[in-house]
């Protein structure tokens, strides 16, 4: 594998980690209501913070809030490297069929076994009546079924699904995906800017129409208002620069961005305080605040996701573009612990409540046993030979010697 491809590798596997701390630290955020939401109260606010403990440090709503910004964004960037590589190898029918066994399936037997299960406690700590049989009753009545982290899986089957589309009937688009968005990361300064207007264009408008915080949310596909075009972008982006090879312009390993590391890391740290600032002012007046507030949260959000991107990017593919002994073992199962994860470190949270101990502590069990757990059964499951093709190859024991 290339320096390129396994730092890429290498950065998909760790941000399905980050992915866990982030849903194991929420019920410790400092900046949570004094008690848990309400299961039946609109607007539904433990679909955000599905737990809240009195445990708090403010620690872990600086570490959410940055990840927040710009790693689903990462994410979909990522995704979209080894689309057009993949189309071209397999054609649009196979590459769609894999898609639904790799992503629609996944995402159905989320959305229709594990969050009921993985969401009881949500019910749990404010009802009356907590019989299961109460629990399905209020399930069923809630105007839209629980996704949780997968939504993720349905909006990126959607593009994976556009742009099969595009390749069945315009098979040269992708060599002018490449002509165009790869060939201007030769060029990293102007893909950078190309970047921060095709974003801005993408989110400011639904920011200031839906406001950053607003959820779309019929039967189980959710998303916020303000972000799929943002998304949007940043999948393109990838396809392009994944169509005309990673190993050149903006992801090569002595590249730009690899040689600028260090000014990736200082703007990554400058627009998250700039966007950081931008919400504590629109937050602190007593009245909503005014346009010109709104637009500069707004292109905040913008300069912070991709300085945050770009950061990732450069740091792994300078520092990680090798083996690494805990990532090469979490790689197998790192999607497979993106999907069941929430099972686990919900019902953790819920465990703990109660108990008298810090939140930084709380946090770090909840994360360590999330991770576990969730490479334990993943690890497990794969053995299964009906596995195949949802989580990976199917993984077997070595046979024995005779």
């Amino acid at each position: 594998m290339s320096t390129s491809s396994l730092a890429i590798h290498n950065l998909r596997t760790f941000v399905i980690v980050l992915v866990l701390a982030v849903h194991s630290f929420l019920a410790y955020l400092g900046s949570s209501p004094a008690s848990s939401f309400r299961f039946d109260d609109p607007p539904y606010q433990w679909r955000s913070i599905p737990i809240i403990d009195d445990s708090r440090w403010f620690g872990f709503d600086i570490f959410c809030a940055h990840q927040d910004v710009y790693l689903i964004a990462l994410l979909f960037f990522l995704s979209g490297l080894f689309v057009w590589p993949s189309l071209a190898h397999k054609g649009a029918r196979v590459f769609l069929r894999d898609r639904m066994v790799r992503i629609g399936l996944p995402f159905a037997l989320t959305v229709g076994v594990l969050m009921p299960i993985a969401l009881y406690p949500v019910y749990r700590v404010t009802a009356v009546d907590s019989s299961l049989e109460a629990y399905s009753q209020h399930w069923l009545a809630l105007p839209f079924w629980p996704s949780g982290p997968v939504w993720f899986l349905w909006v990126l089957l959607v593009f994976d699904f556009g742009v099969a589309a595009l390749y069945r009937f315009a098979p040269r688009s992708g060599n002018a995906l490449a002509r165009i968005i790869g060939g201007l990361s030769m060029r990293p300064v102007a893909f950078v800017v190309a970047l921060l207007v095709a974003s801005t264009l993408a989110y400011v408008p639904l920011a200031l129409v839906f406001t950053p915080w607003t959820w779309f949310h019929v039967g189980p596909f959710a998303f916020q208002f303000c972000r799929p075009l943002l998304y949007a972008v940043y999948f393109l982006a990838g396809l392009g620069v994944g169509a005309y090879g990673i190993e050149r312009g903006l992801l090569a390993p002595t590249g730009w961005l690899v040689r600028h590391w260090a000014a990736a890391a200082g703007a990554a740290i400058a627009t998250f305080v700039l966007w950081l600032g931008s919400v504590q002012i629109a937050m602190s007046a007593d009245q909503p605040p005014s346009l010109a507030v709104q637009i500069f949260e707004a292109l905040s959000f913008v300069l912070c996701c991709a300085a945050g991107c770009m950061f990732m990017l450069a740091i792994f593919i300078r520092f990680a573009g090798r083996h690494v002994r805990v990532l090469d073992a979490l790689k197998p199962h790192a999607y497979g612990m993106y999907i069941v994860h929430y099972l686990f470190s919900v019902w953790l949270q819920f465990a703990l409540l109660g108990l008298a101990i810090i939140a930084v502590v709380k946090g770090a069990i909840v994360f360590l046993v999330t991770l576990v757990l969730s490479w334990s059964s993943v690890a497990a499951f794969r053995r299964v030979s009906h596995a195949v093709g949802i989580f990976g190859p199917a993984q077997r024991s070595a046979p024995t010697a005779r």
